[in-house]
């Protein structure tokens, strides 16, 4: 085994095993709570540029197969784990997770104590770290290279605060995905016409649109309005995807463009922190963030509260109790409310405007990885686009 070794901003190091690419890498250090989906984790473009550890101690049991990845490639940093699996167990595998890890030249580290690391990272917050092995823990005489200068370089790389990346996780161009029927046929006339503008999209969430029957147009996050438009967009919808919000002045002016022609919005994610951005709201970065598939939130419309996935170190800073008007230019879009919250610490997790036809979420619902307790989410997008609100519950 080669050995490797995590610095943190902060100056705690761990020492383990290599797993995955030797080298190095650096990033923001999180860490995800889910049990199971680590092949989505590694390919949600939400994580560019952080470095995920697992809080599961036993990674890459079933391998990795050709279905369940949520983009074209890992988008991980680095890749922390406890115990990774000697063997993939699972029939629909096509090869180990640490294959994978290896072609794809991301770097991690095994067998270290990613309880300790957590509770560490939940006191002192998420931090830039950064993984050592091989030669990049030596000198060019092949001597040991002393902690404080991986400590330096760990100091020198960017932090995520101010970090605008959707433009790096992108599509280049416009691609759609077809509607589907109940059988999973091509519709020939689409039930509606969704732009959905590309900051980190996962692969799962065109598809729950497209088998509600809605013709997706994935755009890249340059899109202008122009653009927007010449999808005849029944509906606009806004992904997930990395970076720091308050970064993001082109996303925001796009979607202010889109709620002054009134055309249904929905967003997700890094698309609730634009939506929030867009009203007037302020963004912030949350100490640890949320990361996994087990996020209690309450949906105040219904009263319910939904097991959730969430991949966010941003929120959104807005009243949670009552309507307010949205701040932008005098209260420009009318009425708004924090539709969803998060029951462990009370984060908003969803906005609703009740002036005109937009909403968003902070979390998934295509459930890829994570529970389908939020599905109707989808529904209820469909039925701001063809007014029909018996799937809004």
């Amino acid at each position: 085994m080669n050995r490797a070794v995590l610095v943190l901003e902060d100056g705690r190091t761990f020492t383990g095993d290599a797993y995955g690419a030797i080298g190095r890498t650096l990033g923001e250090i999180v860490f995800n709570t889910g049990m199971t989906g680590y092949q989505e984790t590694l390919t949600d473009p939400s994580y560019h540029r952080q470095i995920v550890v697992m809080t599961a101690p036993h990674i890459g049991n079933t391998g990795v197969n050709d279905e369940d990845p949520e983009s074209t490639r890992i988008w991980v940093a680095g890749y922390v784990v406890r115990d990774p699996a000697r063997r993939a167990s699972s029939w629909r595998a096509r090869r180990t997770l640490d294959d994978d890890l290896v072609a794809q030249g991301v770097v991690g580290i095994s067998g270290i104590d990613t309880r300790a690391l957590t509770r560490h990272l939940r006191e002192r917050g998420a931090m830039r770290a950064g993984i050592f092995s091989g030669p990049a823990l030596t000198d060019e005489r092949g001597d040991p290279r002393p902690l404080d200068e991986l400590l330096d370089e760990v100091l020198a790389s960017a932090p995520m605060a101010g970090a605008d990346l959707a433009g790096e996780v992108s599509t280049g161009a416009e691609y759609v995905i077809p509607a589907l029927g109940p059988d999973g046929a091509e519709l020939a006339q689409p039930v509606a016409r969704v732009a959905a503008v590309d900051l980190g999209i996962k692969s799962m969430t065109p598809h729950r649109m497209a088998e509600r029957g809605v013709e997706v147009h994935v755009l890249p996050a340059t899109a202008t309005i122009d653009d927007v438009l010449a999808t005849t967009p029944d509906g606009v919808f806004f992904s997930n995807g990395p970076g720091d919000p308050g970064a993001a002045t082109h996303e925001v002016d796009l979607l202010r463009e889109v709620l002054d022609r009134r055309i249904p919005f929905f967003g997700i994610c890094y698309g609730n922190q634009i939506f929030g951005r867009a009203l007037g709201f302020g963004t912030y970065k949350l100490v640890f963030g949320h990361r996994g598939v087990n996020q209690p939130v309450m949906d105040r419309t219904t009263g319910k509260v939904e097991i959730t996935a969430h991949n966010h170190g941003f929120a959104v800073d807005a009243p949670t109790e009552g309507e307010v008007t949205a701040p932008f230019d005098e209260g420009r879009y009318g009425r708004v409310r924090v539709s969803h919250v998060d029951l462990n610490d009370d984060v908003v997790e969803g906005l609703e405007a009740l002036d005109l036809p937009a909403f968003s979420v902070q979390y998934h619902p295509e459930a890829a990885a994570g529970p389908h307790d939020a599905a109707y989410l989808f529904d209820r997008f469909l039925g701001l686009m063809t007014n029909d609100t018996k799937g809004a519950a």
